[in-house]
């Protein structure tokens, strides 16, 4: 393949971001792309440098030059150990790229200005790095992106080891249907299974003390109908793009209190691993008070990969 897309994977030398790289190793979808480890590397901060003026901080300048030197090749290290790893997943040599990047204006802005410049397919974090607060199930680095990297695919490697089956959340937004185009693209023809999954709010579970607020049921019939004829053409779509049509399955679920939940519950039941979702959904209304659905599943199946679209 000459125009062979890339995707960015952020590291930081810990753990944690290890087993992101294990998550794509083990993911067959991604060989088909080209792999660039991305670290950003703080190293001593500016304030220091203007200690040199005395003999007593140019040593100290010294020791903080030795730290960043043992910071440089620990993550040097991190590199060669994340490149035998996929190499030992099959992944050729010259598909994979280590950059450490030093830092500019920030570790996220310096992400999304490398995801403008460099024409990437998708973009591979985990939730939480190095630095994480525990309690947190994101990190700052995580929300800042999810805020505000819109132009590319978020992939947020998840706990559990992944396995061939995809949970994709479907709305009929054009968000949800760029999640089926991306899933057509670059999963068909791997032999994995796809779940089309529909869940409409009910209304009623915004006032439970007041049972009249609900939607009628003919909106529910309206809105079953409509998803009806968009799981088909979803359908069709997967097929040509080499899915098995024995191995895509539709689920509808009704008067859901939470979107998210419903999704989440879903995937636990159904064995899937990923869930693939579009970033942005109908009603951006909704997205203001309540947050979107895309990061409450984030948030809610912390154990899961999700794709943001």
């Amino acid at each position: 393949m000459t125009d062979q897309k890339k995707i960015l994977i952020l590291v930081d030398g810990s753990e944690r971001s290890m087993r992101t790289v294990q998550y794509v190793a083990q993911a067959g979808v991604f060989k088909a792309f080209k792999l660039v480890l991305f670290h950003v590397f703080s190293g001593i901060p500016g304030c220091y440098w203007d200690m040199e003026r005395t003999d007593i901080n140019r040593e100290a300048i010294s020791q903080l030059l030795a730290w960043e030197n043992t910071q440089k090749n620990a993550i040097e290290t991190f590199f060669q150990a994340a490149r035998e790893v996929l190499l030992k997943e099959g992944f050729s040599d010259d598909a994979i790229k280590s950059v450490l990047h030093p830092r500019q204006e920030g570790v996220a802005r310096d992400i999304i200005k490398e995801v403008e410049q460099g024409d990437y397919a998708a973009v591979v974090l985990r939730r939480r790095g190095v630095g994480a607060i525990e309690g947190l199930i994101v990190g700052s680095v995580a929300n800042k992106l999810f805020s505000q990297l819109k132009s590319c695919p978020i992939i947020v490697a998840g706990q559990l080891p992944t396995n061939q089956k995809l949970l994709l959340a479907i709305d009929g937004s054009p968000s949800s249907l760029k999640a089926v185009d991306f899933v057509a693209e670059y999963v068909g023809g791997r032999h994995y299974s796809v779940g089309l999954i529909h869940v409409t709010r009910g209304f009623g579970g915004l006032a439970p003390d007041e049972p009249d607020f609900m939607m009628p049921s003919e909106y529910f019939e309206l809105e079953h109908n409509a998803m009806m004829r968009i799981f088909s053409d979803t359908r069709e779509k997967l097929v040509k793009a080499g899915f098995d049509a024995s191995k895509i399955e539709e689920k509808i679920v009704t008067g859901a209190y939470s979107r998210a939940g419903a999704i989440v519950r879903e995937a636990e039941a159904g064995g899937y691993t990923t869930i693939v979702a579009g970033r942005r959904g109908l009603s951006r209304l909704q997205e203001f008070f309540m947050g979107s659905v895309s990061s409450k599943i984030i948030h809610v199946g912390a154990k899961f990969s999700v794709w943001l679209i």
